[in-house]
């Protein structure tokens, strides 16, 4: 693995798009290619990241804003995790592992050139499979704890006197506060 380099596994053209493009243009390019990102590039240099869950995030928070006016670089991260094609296979699942990003840009400078995905490692060295399973494992039980602690404090905890309307009802815990359900609602 320490002699495997980047370059060697790498895709060599990944799916790109223009840093003018608008987030409809990203989503339409995604699917026509079954990507689930896209590089941002102008000139060959790498200008920004979009993936799926950008876009979907976009829709949720500017749900009355059009596809067509949302640029896809407005929404790319400002700092893009990248690697060098002659760093390693290992350096590159430790990257991944430490970003929990599944797939890196590869730069040779600013110069884009090619993109590493989990899947790419998978199909060159399988026997790394475990440990890219373990990462995914200790993000679902992160996100399981997560979605538990909500419910916690959502849930029913007694029936008495609500702490922001003075009413008696059934009372639920939220952000420490007991409170009846139609200032839950509220909140």
């Amino acid at each position: 693995m320490k002699r495997i380099l980047v370059s060697d596994v790498m895709t060599r053209e990944p799916v790109t798009i223009s840093s003018n493009a608008n987030l409809l243009d990203c989503a339409k390019k995604m699917a026509r290619g079954r990507v689930g990102s896209l590089l941002i590039v102008n000139q060959k240099k790498l200008e920004g990241f979009i993936t799926q869950r950008d876009i979907l995030w976009a829709l949720v928070k500017k749900p009355s804003a059009d596809l067509t006016k949302i640029m896809a670089i407005d929404i790319s991260p400002k700092k893009i995790i990248t690697i060098k094609q002659d760093a390693n296979l290992r350096e590159a699942i430790s990257k991944m592992n430490k970003t929990k990003f599944d797939r890196l840009p590869v730069v040779n400078g600013s110069e884009l050139i090619g993109i590493i995905t989990a899947k790419d490692i998978l199909n060159f060295h399988p026997e790394v499979y475990p440990e890219l399973e373990e990462v995914s494992r200790i993000r679902e039980e992160e996100e399981k704890l997560k979605r538990l602690n909500e419910l916690k404090e959502s849930a029913v905890v007694t029936d008495g006197i609500c702490e922001e309307c003075g009413n008696r009802d059934e009372l639920y815990r939220i952000h420490g506060m007991l409170v009846c359900a139609s200032c839950k609602d509220s909140i």
